[in-house]
């Protein structure tokens, strides 16, 4: 028995969206099956350490020279 499948919506710009459709007809496939495939994929490489879930490779290609900064110097800009 297929497990019931669950709906939800999640807002893109309209750039990605156009890429992501774009993507889907080069591969061949819908926009869902991607997007499914994606999740799939980045959800399985991640692994649980401590109770949290740790990343191996980011959901985002980096682009650029990486940021060095820590703990502490994110407390004092205020970031989250």
């Amino acid at each position: 028995m297929k497990p019931k499948p669950i709906r939800t919506s999640v807002d893109l710009p309209a750039s990605l969206h156009r890429r992501l459709r774009e993507e889907a007809a080069r591969r061949g496939c819908s926009a869902r099956q991607l997007i499914v495939a994606s999740i799939e994929q980045n959800i399985g490489s991640a692994r649980r350490k401590n109770g949290r879930l740790s990343l191996e490779r980011g959901l985002i290609r980096p682009t650029g020279k990486p940021i060095s900064i820590t703990n502490e110097e994110i407390y004092e800009l205020g970031l989250p």
